[in-house]
């Protein structure tokens, strides 16, 4: 990652956590669900610019032990291709390597865009095997 970009081992704020979603394409969400899900994160990771703006994140969620699952992966398109996306991931996997007993469960939901990211990272894709399945409510 460039030095004009820092790391930081925490979730953004709520508003940079709504704005970070929207400007990257992933599904918005409400003020309310921000702030009820941020502190709910086992780990999280935001990265800041020299001049301040929050511009990616990533979080785990997780119960510490066996199932770990890597949510709200999001760096803006004007902040893409400089190593941030694979830096959250390379902090998040070391903060599950450092707790987690050998053999841990590290799942996520893989879109397009960033299928390159996760496959460089070790993931590998479950189908046919097994498909994501999800329940909107």
């Amino acid at each position: 990652m460039h030095r004009d970009y820092e790391l930081h081992p925490t979730p953004p704020s709520v508003a940079d956590y709504l704005r970070l979603r929207a400007e990257s394409g992933l599904s918005p969400k409400t003020p309310e669900q921000a702030a009820a899900a941020l502190p709910g994160a086992w780990a999280s990771f935001h990265v800041t610019h020299a001049d301040g703006r929050t511009v990616g994140m990533g979080r785990v969620l997780g119960d510490g032990g066996w199932y770990f699952h890597v949510v709200d992966m999001a760096v803006l398109p004007d902040h893409q291709g400089r190593g941030i996306g694979g830096a959250i991931m390379e902090a998040l996997l070391r903060r599950i390597r450092e707790a987690a007993p050998p053999g841990a469960f590290v799942t996520l939901l893989a879109d397009a865009p960033g299928r390159p990211l996760y496959l460089k990272h070790g993931f590998t894709e479950t189908a046919p095997g097994s498909i994501g399945m999800a329940l909107t409510l």
